[in-house]
């Protein structure tokens, strides 16, 4: 996607600046600084920054690489930061990233597998699964635990409802496999469930969407701007894959005062931490373990154990307790893990779950 620089006018309340955010800033004001946000990433080095009279190419400078002793220490859409801005140029110096409130993570690709932060900042993330071609349910549950890990709200946005003869059918389920997540049904095609999400987009609120390629984030945001301010295309009839119209993260202002991040598709979504969505997502597994016989059962060969006489006696579906472990094992930080490669994450990441697992069934 090319797209001008000034994407978008408005100053910096159009895009999320309160008082608590200027509040924050005073720690980091300085002759010559001032607060701006980060709007698209371009690069590692260089991010178009809204300051409250325009947009200028930022760039991180040497010493904020010698400082940042990880990649999620650079800025990322969504955060706000102090620039210097260079006189006469629409270009300025970041200097510094404010304390994030909250952000949508995941794993990076690759070997290290480090934090990468997708969007910064986000009161609330809409996920969206394309009916045309789904929805993942797994994949949905892995999003809603980065959201809570994150600290953000979720909501799942069921798109492409125009498509599917039973999508009344497809939100129920939904519902009932995300409890005490929010589900509607939109389409931005009739405009189906368009108010319900706008009813997420108050003044000063900041919402991120993210989503596989192809499930219509782009269209969704057209339809809240009520404008094409994002190409679109469409999926491939003959994969059902999509085509990333979206190739940058972008932070757009909305009419109603809020601030709304769009996101290329995301074809996985590898964990960085899942806090406790794994029992938010699968309420009944702390009672089931609770019922083991031994404390300490570990759920392979034990006597007496509750989860798996639940699975042999078909209470509990394999695949269901696999992924809750799965949640489980992303639950511990990945930053715990040694630093030699996954076997060894994968190993901390167990057993500390199995230590919550005891916790559990020691305090029923």
């Amino acid at each position: 996607m090319s797209r001008p620089l000034e994407h978008s006018r408005g100053g910096l309340p159009d895009f999320g600046w309160t008082p608590e955010w200027e509040r924050a800033f005073a720690a980091f004001a300085g002759p010559g600084l001032e607060p701006g946000r980060v709007v698209s990433g371009l690069r590692r080095k260089f991010h178009a920054v809204r300051m409250a009279d325009g947009e200028a190419l930022g760039r991180c400078p040497g010493s904020f690489f010698r400082g940042a002793e990880e990649a999620a220490a650079f800025p990322a859409v969504g955060d706000w930061v102090a620039v210097r801005r260079r006189a006469g140029e629409a270009r300025a110096e970041i200097l510094a990233v404010l304390p994030r409130r909250s952000k949508f993570s995941r794993r990076a690709a690759g070997e290290s597998g480090g934090e990468q932060v997708v969007a910064a900042n986000v009161d609330v993330v809409f996920l969206v699964e394309g009916l045309d071609r789904g929805p993942d349910m797994a994949r949905a549950r892995r999003f809603v635990a980065a959201t809570l890990a994150g600290g953000a709200a979720p909501v799942t946005l069921l798109n492409k409802a125009d498509l599917r003869g039973d999508a009344g059918g497809a939100l129920e389920a939904a519902r009932a496999a995300l409890p005490g997540v929010p589900v509607f049904l939109t389409s931005a095609v009739t405009g189906e469930g368009l108010e319900a999400a706008r009813g997420f987009l108050g003044k000063g609120t900041t919402a991120a969407l993210v989503g596989a390629s192809g499930a219509g984030k782009s269209s969704l945001v057209n339809a809240l701007l009520r404008e094409e301010a994002l190409p679109v295309a469409e999926v491939r009839a003959k994969d059902a894959r999509g085509r990333h119209t979206t190739t940058r993260r972008e932070l757009l202002a909305l009419a109603s005062g809020a601030a709304l991040v769009d996101t290329p598709g995301l074809r996985e979504l590898r964990l960085w931490e899942a806090g406790d969505a794994a029992e938010r997502l699968f309420p009944e597994m702390s009672g089931l373990i609770a019922r083991c016989r031994f404390a300490n059962c570990s759920h392979g060969t034990e006597p007496g154990c509750a989860v798996r006489a639940a699975i042999e006696g078909g209470g509990l579906s394999r695949g269901r307790w696999e992924e809750y472990l799965r949640l489980g094992v992303a639950a511990v930080p990945a930053r715990v893990a040694g630093r030699r490669g996954r076997p060894r994450e994968e190993e901390c990441g167990r057993n500390a779950w199995r230590a919550r697992c005891r916790a559990a069934a020691q305090n029923p």
